[in-house]
């Protein structure tokens, strides 16, 4: 064998080793391409107030951030429409589906559909109430119970525990409108000259709370009232019109103790309108999307994440006005 031909044979050796490392570096290539895009469905409760105009908003505006396609439905505040915006989802075949149900029951039917198509779930801001809590991954929101205290103890120190408190009770059946009625009674229960005189659903709105404050004041013992426990600010924004309508002034003849922390209740507080906001916190987007991207991935998530927030006075709200996002 001649020098030339030894050559030519290193030659083919050396370009056939470069043609396996081409080979095996295209495999890796393959393999490392970017995971194709999260897909996930959300099903809103609605626009029903300022609070979930900014949840919603938060919860779109992350998804768009990270890229994930999200697939968005709003339910108008009605629990068929979510049923049929998952049943949808579970067709379409979405890796996550999350929802913030409009009421506790009559989801766990849909949900075992998701689980047997193998979709997992992820409850924002309001619960559910099944048999089996395996039909949902995890539940991110406030501690509603938690809001319900704090707006009572308000109350207590606004009127030295002496009151006959008037009750926008938000939607019937919502787990806000349970829990925050649960633990402003369960405090209100220490208080003996502290009791719930009128109560009324105003459906979380300002129209609505609007309306019934305007029954509220027309009924016989309508004097009687020195509160009002708005389950969220914008129905406490209704009632406030109401009052100033009927000549009353509100924060002054009637204390006002509301919950979300909404900027309309800090200007409300401001001009001395609405007394206390206790904070639910509705930017909960990016807490949110780090859930559904840890559930996607197969990782393992707490059962219950739950949202810091605080209560704030009619002292604090001209300083804090202008750091609200919402």
């Amino acid at each position: 064998m001649n020098k030339r031909t030894i050559f030519c044979r290193s030659i083919c050796l050396v370009g056939l080793s470069g043609l396996i490392a081409v080979a095996v570096s295209g495999s890796f290539a393959e393999d490392n391409k970017p995971s194709k895009k999260l897909v996930v469905g959300f099903s809103q409760v609605g626009a029903e107030s300022g609070w979930r105009t900014a949840n919603t908003e938060s919860i779109k505006s992350e998804a768009a951030k990270r890229g994930i396609d999200l697939r968005f439905s709003d339910a108008q505040q009605k629990e068929e429409n979510q049923i049929k915006a998952i049943r949808s989802f579970i067709a379409e075949g979405v890796d996550v589906i999350a929802f913030s149900p409009v009421v506790e029951t009559g989801f766990e039917p849909v949900l075992r559909e998701a689980k047997k198509a193998g979709i997992p779930v992820v409850l924002s801001d309001r619960a559910v109430k099944v048999s089996d809590d395996s039909l949902y991954k995890c539940f991110l929101g406030s501690d509603f119970i938690e809001e319900g205290r704090r707006a009572a103890n308000e109350v207590a120190k606004l009127t030295g525990g002496k009151a006959n408190v008037a009750e926008l009770v938000g939607t019937v059946g919502s787990a806000p409108a349970i829990d925050r009625k649960k633990g402003f009674e369960e405090v209100m229960a220490k208080y003996p000259d502290m009791k719930i005189i009128m109560s009324q659903s105003g459906d979380f709105t300002r129209a609505k709370g609007k309306e019934v404050m305007e029954a509220f004041l027309k009924a016989p013992n309508a004097k009687d009232i020195n509160v009002l426990f708005a389950h969220n600010d914008d129905m406490a924004l209704g009632a406030i019109q109401a009052m100033e309508e009927a000549g009353i002034k509100p924060g002054t003849d009637i204390k006002i103790v509301s919950i979300d922390g909404v900027r309309g209740a800090f200007e409300a507080m401001k001009e001395g309108k609405l007394n206390v906001t206790v904070e639910c916190n509705p930017l909960l987007g990016p807490q949110l999307f780090d859930l559904i991207e840890a559930v996607a991935a197969g990782k393992e998530v707490p059962k219950r994440v739950v949202t810091q927030e605080g209560v704030y006075e009619q002292s604090q709200a001209a300083a804090e006005l202008p750091k609200r996002q919402y």
